[in-house]
C-alpha cells in the first residue's frame, strides 16, 4: 500500500485556510497513492477553543474530504473538532474513496494542556478496514499508552495522527518505535510543523517504522507529502517467523 504523510504549518483556527493549503498539495502532487495520512486538528492546530472552529459530521470539511476521496480514488485520515449533541470531540475520522466515513473520537486527553476539559473523552478502539489492511486509529496522547494500543486483533498498522511540540520530540521518536516493535505491525506518526498562537514550537518528525522498529522514513522539519510504500505480506512472514505476537499477555481495559 502506498501512502502519504502530510507534514505541514498550520493556520491557527482558520477551517477554510488549512483546506486551501491541503488542497494546493493534493493537487500539485502527482504520483498516485492509496491513503493520505493528515495531522492531528489539520483545520485548526491543537486549540483549547473548540467553539472557534467545530463542524458537524456534515459540515464544509468532511464534505470536501468526501469529494477528494472521490476524485483522486484515495482514503484520507487525520483528526478535526466535532461537535455532536452539545460535546466536542477530538475525531480521527477516516474517509474512504467511495464516501464512505469511519472515525475514532481521541481516548486519551492532554490534561497537561486542558483538552480534557473542554473535549469528550473516547471509549472505544477502532480497527478499519481498507485495501486489505487492518489499520488501528490513534490520536497524539495516546501515543504514551502502550495497553490501548496493544494488538490483540492482529491489525497491520498502527496510525498516529499528533500535534507533538519540540520540546518533547524525543518521546516521540521513541514511542512511535517501541509501539511498532511491541506490536509487530507497522506504525506511522504524521506530526505537524511550525509555531501556534500558543508559542508552542512543533518539529515535525513524520515517520515510518517497520514491524522491528526499523526507521523507513522521516520527514525531520521539512514541509510536503512523503510517499512510502510498505508491504504486509513481509510483515506477516515475519511475524510468523519470530512468533512473539504469540506470547502476549491477554487483558481487558474498561
Amino acid at each position: 500500500m502506498k501512502i502519504a504523510l502530510f507534514q505541514t504549518e498550520l493556520i491557527w483556527e482558520n477551517p477554510k485556510g488549512n483546506r486551501d493549503l491541503i488542497q494546493k498539495y493534493i493537487d500539485s502532487f502527482k504520483e498516485a497513492y492509496d491513503l493520505l495520512v493528515l495531522p492531528e486538528m489539520f483545520t485548526s492546530g491543537f486549540t483549547m477553543n473548540p467553539e472557534n472552529v467545530a463542524e458537524t459530521m456534515n459540515g464544509e470539511t468532511m464534505n470536501w474530504l468526501k469529494l477528494i476521496a472521490k476524485q483522486k480514488n484515495f482514503a484520507i485520515t487525520g483528526s478535526l473538532v466535532i461537535e455532536e449533541n452539545g460535546n466536542y470531540f477530538n475525531r480521527m475520522i477516516f474517509v474512504f474513496p467511495n464516501g464512505n466515513v469511519e472515525y475514532y473520537n481521541k481516548r486519551h486527553l492532554f490534561t497537561l494542556a486542558g483538552e480534557d476539559k473542554v473535549y469528550q473523552k473516547g471509549k472505544e478502539k477502532v480497527i478499519v478496514s481498507y485495501n486489505n489492511w487492518k489499520i488501528c486509529m490513534q490520536v497524539c496522547y495516546d501515543l504514551r499508552f502502550p495497553a490501548f494500543a496493544r494488538n490483540m486483533e492482529e491489525y497491520d498498522l498502527l496510525l498516529y495522527v499528533a500535534n507533538w511540540p519540540k520540546p518533547r520530540i524525543n518521546a516521540w521518536n521513541t514511542l512511535l518505535k517501541a509501539r511498532a516493535i511491541e506490536n509487530m505491525c507497522y506504525t506511522i506518526g504524521v506530526n505537524r510543523i511550525g509555531e501556534d498562537s500558543n508559542n508552542l514550537e512543533y518539529s515535525g518528525n513524520s515517520q515510518v517504522n517497520d514491524y522491528l522498529g526499523k526507521e523507513l522514513l522521516n520527514c525531520e522539519a521539512n514541509q510536503g507529502l512523503f510517499l512510502i510504500e510498505i508491504d504486509k505480506e513481509t510483515m506477516l512472514e515475519t511475524r510468523k517467523k519470530l512468533n512473539f505476537l504469540n506470547d502476549r499477555d491477554v487483558f481487558s481495559i474498561f
